[in-house]
C-alpha cells in the first residue's frame, strides 16, 4: 500500500501500479510507503550471495509491490546494456576507509539510469496492458532528462515531454536531449532554472484543465521525476548492493556500519539510502553533501528550510543547483506523519520556509549529517583524485570532499561515496580543475568536445561511444519557451499524432 505524505487515511491507499501511473497524491502530497519491512541480520546475510537482479527481486517481494515476476525480470534486463550486466553498480576502493559506488555505467552515463531504465519498462508495460496512452512529464537539471528519453524512446502508448533549464545544463547533457529523434519524445528548454522546471511539472500534474485537455485527446498523465515513487524503489536497491559488495570485497565485516555520502540536490538518491537504513541495513550516517546552494546542508544542520531569501547560484555542479528538494517531504512523513508534513509543506508554499522543533531536528540528526562544498574545493578535489588515478565529475567530487573532511573530523569512519555521473558530462569544469590554474584562461572557454579530448589524452583513457557520437548529431529539438507557453505547446504537439 502506498499513501500520500499529506493524508495517511488507509482508505486512500493505492497499489504500486496506481502510484506509478498516477503520481499526483491526495492533498498535493507524494506517494510513499505505508510501512517498510525490517530485515533481521540473518536475512541481510542471505543477501550476500545474490546477484543484483536477484537482490532487486528479493527486496521488491519484501516491499509487497505485487509485480508480475516476468515483468520485473523484463525490467531488470535493462541492466544488460550497462558496462557490466552482472554488476551495474561496481564498488571501488579510494583508500582504506573510503569507497566509491559507480552508478554511471548505464547508457546515459549518470546514476539516473539505475532507476529510469527499468522504471521505463514497468510504466510502458502498464500503459500497454491497460491500452491507455500516457504522456510522461520529466523535469531535469541535466541527468533525469536524457535517462527518461533513453528509457521511453519509441515505446508504445507513451509520449514523453522533457523540460530542462535552457543554459542550465552542460553541453553534453543538452545534446543528449536535443539530438533525440524519437517521434514520441518532445524536449523543451525553459527560460528559468531547474526549480522553475520542476514547479512547472508539479503545476501541470495537478492542473485539472490541462488533464481534461489530455483526456479529451485520449491521453493520461504521469511523471518520470523522483516525485514518482517508482523511481525511488529502484534507488533503494543499490544501497544494499553497495553494502554487500563492501563485505564481499573485504572492506568491512558483516554487521559493521558504513556511512553513505551522497551529492544531493533533489534528495531522491539519499532518500533511497534512508529507506534502506530503516529496513535494517547497517548504515551509520546518511551524509548530505551540498554544493554552493546549501539549502539541504543548512536544513539538516539547523532544522530550518528557508528559500524565502535565497537565489539559485549557478555552480560547477549544475545538476545540484536546486532549492526546492521534493523528496525531503517523504523523509518528513516517515518521521512526523501526514498532519505535520502537510503543515510544514504548506508553510513552505505560503511563507517560503518552515522550521522543525528542536525535538524533531534531534530525530533527523540521529540519521543525517551534512556539509557543503564550494566550487574551489570541488575543483581541488577533482585534481587530488586525478593524481590517485580517478577522474571525478564535479558532483562526485563534492561527495569526496565532504567525506574526507568529515572523516578527518571524526564525524564518520568507513564510508561509501555515490559517484553520480561520468566526468565526460562536465568536461570543461574537469579540465579547469586539472590545469590547476596553469592555463586557466584558455581552459575556461574550451568546449565540451575539446575538453573531453584533452582529458582523455591526460588520463590515457577513452569514453563511451554514446558520448562521442553526440557531437556528430543534429540538434532537432530546438524549442525554448517561457513557462507560461508550455501548456499550449504540449497540447499542440500531442495533436500532431
Amino acid at each position: 500500500m502506498f499513501i500520500s505524505t499529506r493524508d495517511d487515511n488507509k482508505d486512500l491507499g493505492v497499489t504500486f501500479q496506481h502510484a506509478i501511473l498516477n503520481p499526483n497524491a491526495p492533498q498535493g502530497g507524494l506517494y510513499t510507503f505505508f510501512k517498510l519491512p525490517l530485515f533481521s541480520q540473518e536475512m541481510l546475510q542471505s543477501f550476500q550471495n545474490l546477484s543484483y537482479k536477484q537482490l532487486c527481486e528479493r527486496l521488491f517481494s519484501s516491499l509487497n509491490l505485487n509485480l508480475n515476476p516476468n515483468l520485473l525480470q523484463q525490467a531488470l534486463q535493462s541492466y544488460d546494456s550497462f558496462d557490466n550486466p552482472t554488476n551495474p553498480a561496481p564498488l571501488h576502493t579510494l583508500s582504506k576507509n573510503l569507497f566509491m559506488l559507480n552508478l554511471y555505467s548505464g547508457p546515459t552515463r549518470a546514476f539516473k539510469d539505475m532507476a529510469l531504465q527499468p522504471f521505463g519498462v514497468l510504466l510502458s508495460s502498464f500503459a500497454k496492458t491497460n491500452k491507455t496512452p500516457f504522456m510522461i512529464l520529466a523535469a531535469t537539471s541535466g541527468d533525469t532528462g536524457p535517462a527518461t528519453l533513453q528509457s521511453f524512446a519509441n515505446k508504445e502508448y507513451i509520449k514523453v515531454v522533457c523540460l530542462y533549464p535552457s543554459g542550465g545544463t552542460s553541453d553534453v547533457q543538452r545534446l543528449q536531449m536535443t539530438t533525440q529523434e524519437s517521434k514520441n519524445c518532445k524536449v523543451i528548454g525553459i527560460k528559468g532554472d531547474f526549480d522553475d522546471a520542476q514547479s512547472a511539472l508539479k503545476y501541470l500534474l495537478a492542473n485539472k484543465d490541462f488533464i481534461h485537455k489530455l483526456n479529451n485527446l485520449g491521453i493520461s498523465l504521469s511523471a518520470a521525476n523522483s516525485v514518482n515513487i517508482g523511481r525511488i524503489v529502484f534507488q533503494i536497491v543499490y544501497h544494499f548492493w553497495a553494502y554487500m559488495s563492501a563485505v564481499k570485497n573485504g572492506n568491512i565485516t558483516f554487521g559493521e556500519k558504513l556511512s553513505i555520502v551522497v551529492p544531493s540536490g533533489n534528495f531522491g538518491n539519499i532518500l533511497g539510502a534512508f529507506f534502506a537504513k530503516k529496513m535494517g541495513l547497517p548504515i551509520h550516517k546518511l551524509v548530505v553533501a551540498s554544493n554552493v546552494n546549501t539549502i539541504l546542508s543548512d536544513f539538516i544542520n539547523t532544522g530550518v528550510y528557508d528559500i524565502s531569501f535565497r537565489h539559485l547560484i549557478k555552480s560547477k555542479s549544475p545538476a545540484m543547483d536546486i532549492l526546492k528538494s521534493s523528496n525531503v517531504e517523504r523523509m518528513l512523513y516517515f518521521y512526523f506523519g501526514a498532519k505535520r508534513t502537510k503543515e510544514l509543506m504548506e508553510n513552505l508554499s505560503t511563507q517560503g520556509k518552515y522550521s522543525l522543533l528542536d525535538s524533531e531536528l534531534a530525530l533527523v540528526r540521529e540519521d543525517f549529517s551534512a556539509m557543503s562544498c564550494d566550487d574551489t574545493q570541488c575543483l581541488q578535489s577533482i585534481a587530488e583524485c586525478f593524481k590517485n588515478g580517478y577522474v571525478l565529475d564535479p558532483h562526485t567530487a563534492i561527495g569526496y570532499y565532504v567525506a574526507k573532511t568529515l572523516q578527518e573530523k571524526g564525524v564518520i569512519d568507513k564510508s561509501i561515496i555515490l559517484a553520480t555521473a561520468e566526468w565526460s558530462k562536465f568536461a570543461p569544469s574537469v579540465n579547469t580543475a586539472l590545469t590547476q590554474g596553469q592555463i586557466l584562461e584558455s581552459s575556461q572557454n574550451i568546449c565540451d568536445e575539446e575538453a573531453i579530448k584533452t582529458i582523455c589524452a591526460k588520463a590515457n583513457c577513452t569514453i563511451s561511444k554514446q558520448i562521442t557520437d553526440l557531437f556528430n548529431k543534429d540538434e532537432v529539438q530546438k524549442d525554448v519557451l517561457d513557462v507560461a507557453k508550455l501548456e499550449s505547446c504540449i497540447i499542440e504537439w500531442l495533436k500532431t499524432f
